[in-house]
């Protein structure tokens, strides 16, 4: 489960580093709107989902660290949303810096969240390999 969860993280990173990766002084010439970031945000959000839908069934099947499981579920989702804001801001107006590091800390919030979640996940796995490892050494 554990690998199915980080394989739907890898995508996840790699749009968020996209997103927010730039050159140090961005050109000081108005460009509008970026098509480019506004992809890229459907990107991420639809990567987070599939996290967060992947999560919720292994929450739903975890016989151990349900509630805090649950809380992990419920950040990713917070710093998501936070992550969605900040984005659509920096979209408007990609070569303002205060928002283009709005997006850079509002995107590790949401890694720091994911990387929650990806441990409690492998504290699950753990959980259930040591409960069958004791089934299996008592036979």
């Amino acid at each position: 489960q554990t690998f199915t969860v980080e394989k739907l993280l890898e995508p996840l990173i790699i749009q968020v580093t996209t997103l927010v990766n730039c050159p140090q002084n961005p050109s000081s010439k108005k460009k509008g709107r970026s098509k480019r970031a506004r992809v890229l945000l459907a990107s991420v959000e639809e990567a987070t989902w599939n996290l967060l839908d992947k999560g919720e069934k292994i929450a739903k099947e975890a016989i151990v660290f349900k509630e805090e499981l649950h809380a992990a579920l419920a950040d990713v989702q917070k710093e998501s949303q936070a992550l969605k804001v900040s984005a659509e801001a920096f979209t408007s107006d990609p070569c303002y810096l205060p928002k283009r590091q709005a997006v850079v800390q509002a995107a590790r919030s949401l890694l720091t969240a994911v990387t929650r979640l990806l441990v409690l996940a492998d504290m699950v796995d753990v959980a259930y390999l040591l409960e069958h490892l004791t089934v299996v050494s008592r036979i």
